[in-house]
């Protein structure tokens, strides 16, 4: 005969089964839909300053500065199996000692319930775009994409990128005013 404590732990690990099946269950249901939105980005002033890189051997790197327009209805993203995306905006670039350099320069966290339509107008970057040289001058292909990973309640945390970009040209001389 069974002791309550073998009957107990069967009654678990059957529970734990029945779990572990239903949240696969709730994961497969979603798991292969298409989350990806068109993104509209538009820059509207792009700066560019070179300054004391603190890294190095007194050093100086390229600093951008940029002011972007960005509008996106993530509305679609959102099911029943999403907690909350976390969004940025990266710029990507190749210089001469790196074949592809990658920078975030902005981010923001929608959670479930809170408003989805991205409508933001002049905004600047929230990080500093650094290089760790002079490769942001005159380079004529930097190419923003706004990208997000979705937190779901029960699956994996894909990455999704927009299937909007921009690409622009930085300047081919420095700013030499102290402001932004």
């Amino acid at each position: 005969m069974n002791t309550v404590l073998s009957r107990a732990n069967s009654l678990f690990a059957f529970s734990l089964s029945v779990m572990a099946a239903l949240t696969f269950g709730c994961f497969i249901t979603t798991a292969f839909k298409d989350r990806s939105i068109p993104v509209d980005i538009h820059v509207s002033k792009v700066m560019l300053k070179n300054v004391d890189d603190f890294t190095g051997p007194r050093e100086r790197s390229d600093l951008g500065f940029l002011t972007f327009d960005l509008s996106a209805d993530l509305r679609p993203i959102f099911d029943w199996n999403v907690k909350q995306l976390f969004l940025y905006l990266s710029a990507e670039y190749a210089t001469r000692n790196n074949a592809l350099n990658q920078v975030v320069l902005w981010d923001k966290i929608v959670l479930r319930g809170e408003n989805t339509k991205l409508n933001l107008r002049e905004t600047k970057s929230k990080y500093f775009f650094f290089d760790d040289g002079n490769g942001l001058r005159s380079n004529k292909n930097i190419t923003l994409t706004l990208s997000w990973n979705v937190v779901p309640n029960a699956g994996i945390l894909p990455l999704v990128m927009g299937s909007g970009h921009i690409s622009l040209p930085f300047p081919d001389a420095y700013e030499s005013t102290k402001s932004y």
